[in-house]
Parts: C-alpha cells; sequence; structure tokens
C-alpha cells in the first residue's frame, strides 16, 4: 500500500512539475541558443531525479563519467524504462537525440524536444528512417554533438534476451565515430507497463568507448557483450541489496543462469 501511495504521489508531481517548468521556462528557453537552452531540460532532469529521491525513495549512482570523451560520438544506453530518457540527460554535454516523430507532436513537449535538435525518425517506413537518421546524424556529428541512440529499440525487462537492431551498425559504420556503451539497471525500479516506482538505488555504468572503424562482425558482438556483462553485474548487485526491488519473470531466470537462486518478492 505504502508503494502504490509514493509511485502514486511521483507520478503526480512528476507531470504537475514537468507541466509548470514547460511554462515558466518557454518566455526565454525557446530565444536562447540551443546549446544554452540545454540548461532547461538538464534543470527539469534534476528535479525528476530530486522527487524521484524523496517521494518514491528511488536514489541513483553512475559511475565511468570519465569514459566520456569530448566532442562527437555515439550514446549507446541499454533501454529498459523511460528513467533512462531523462536521468542521464544532466550529465550530457550536447546530445542529439533519436527519437520517434510523433513525440514531436505532443504540444509544448515536442516543441520544447525540437529546439534540443533531435533526430526524428518514422517508424512506419524503416528504409526512408534509416536514411533520415543517418542524414540528421552526419549533420549533428559535423557540429561536434553526440548522437543518442538505443540500440535494441524498444524498452526491454531487466534480464531479457537482448535485441540489438542492425540501426546502431549503420550509424557506427557511417560515421566512423567511438561508440560509448552504457549499463544500468533502471527497469527494475521504473517498471515498463507498471505504474509502480521501487524504492533502492539505480545503478548506472558509462563504458569506456568501442573505438571507430571496426567492421561489423566486431563491434556489435562487442557493444552486446560490454552492455550485457556490465548489466548483468548491475542485476546481481540490486539482487544482494537489503532491500531489493520485486523482479521479473525475466531479471528471475537471468540471477538463476547466473548462479543466484531469487527468493524475493516479484512481479509481473
Amino acid at each position: 500500500m505504502v508503494l502504490a501511495i509514493r509511485s502514486i504521489l511521483f507520478t503526480a508531481a512528476f507531470y504537475v512539475t514537468t507541466f509548470v517548468q514547460m511554462i515558466l521556462y518557454a518566455p526565454f528557453y525557446f530565444f536562447l541558443p540551443r546549446k544554452k537552452a540545454w540548461i532547461v531540460p538538464k534543470t527539469w532532469a534534476r528535479v525528476n531525479l530530486f522527487l524521484q529521491k524523496h517521494i518514491a525513495g528511488t536514489d541513483f549512482e553512475i559511475e565511468g563519467l570519465e569514459n566520456l570523451p569530448k566532442g562527437a560520438y555515439i550514446i549507446a544506453p541499454k533501454h529498459q524504462s523511460a528513467w533512462e530518457t531523462f536521468g542521464l540527460v544532466p550529465f550530457l554535454d550536447d546530445p542529439s537525440l533519436i527519437m520517434k516523430r510523433e513525440l514531436t507532436w505532443i504540444p509544448i513537449f515536442g516543441w520544447y524536444m525540437l529546439k534540443t535538435g533531435i533526430i526524428p525518425i518514422d517508424r512506419g517506413s524503416p528504409l526512408k528512417a534509416m536514411k533520415a537518421v543517418l542524414t540528421g546524424a552526419k549533420e549533428k556529428a559535423a557540429e561536434g554533438r553526440q548522437i543518442l541512440i538505443f540500440p535494441e529499440g524498444t524498452r526491454r525487462q531487466p534480464g531479457a534476451e537482448p535485441a540489438y537492431k542492425p540501426g546502431i551498425v549503420a550509424i557506427y559504420n557511417e560515421l566512423g565515430l567511438p561508440v560509448v556503451p552504457i549499463a544500468h539497471n533502471a527497469g527494475l525500479y521504473w517498471p515498463r507497463g507498471n505504474f509502480r516506482r521501487y524504492p533502492g538505488k539505480i545503478r548506472v555504468r558509462v563504458l569506456p568507448p568501442i573505438e571507430a572503424n571496426l567492421n561489423k562482425r566486431e563491434f556489435l558482438p562487442r557493444l552486446i557483450k560490454d552492455t550485457e556483462s556490465a548489466c548483468d553485474e548491475l542485476l546481481v548487485k540490486a539482487a544482494l541489496d537489503p532491500n531489493p526491488p520485486a523482479m521479473p519473470p525475466t531479471a528471475v531466470k537471468r540471477l538463476k543462469e547466473l548462479g543466484v537462486d531469487w527468493t524475493g518478492p516479484t512481479r509481473d
């Protein structure tokens, strides 16, 4: 009951403060140069992280920030939840997100996203979408920006079999830039399709960059191995916490494969 109440209160605070901030910042946000305007999304993200900690009881820690290069590179986070869509923002310099075009149609929110210089994609036409992504990514990289793409495309449950899409390979080959994988276990605390926000500590690990210009037979297996190995370690750490979150079936199965027999709480 307490978990449900705290989760509802956090969700309400999240949406109310987001709306209020969008209204308050609008008079100057849209007139600032794009890079300076990033102070607004970063402030919004920090407010959310504060609310999450003090209402839902979910803190976070991030390690490996020293692995982020200067200038243009590709950021490839694991995608488990909505958390990483904002939780990483304060720690990035000038990222350009690859995201669904439909999100830009949301009033006010979509306008804010367009201001940051995203790369919108039309999922209804895969070939057309990939051409647009490659063109947009090259333009943003030429400006010294970071290209942020979720290699699996959609959110995956913690512990689920990886399902990396070929888009990350195409972008890597086209841009000739290093790729920084980011592992985390946010899906345990901010689960997909579940209003509950579990207390505990989200762990994020920024991994060493994968160098540019590997061939595709080397690059994708390396990206998967580096990311999934680190995610496995963070899953085990969460399971061994004094007050671990409820685990979905995929996480329970993966823990068993990693030698941990889970006897704690579970969820769908």
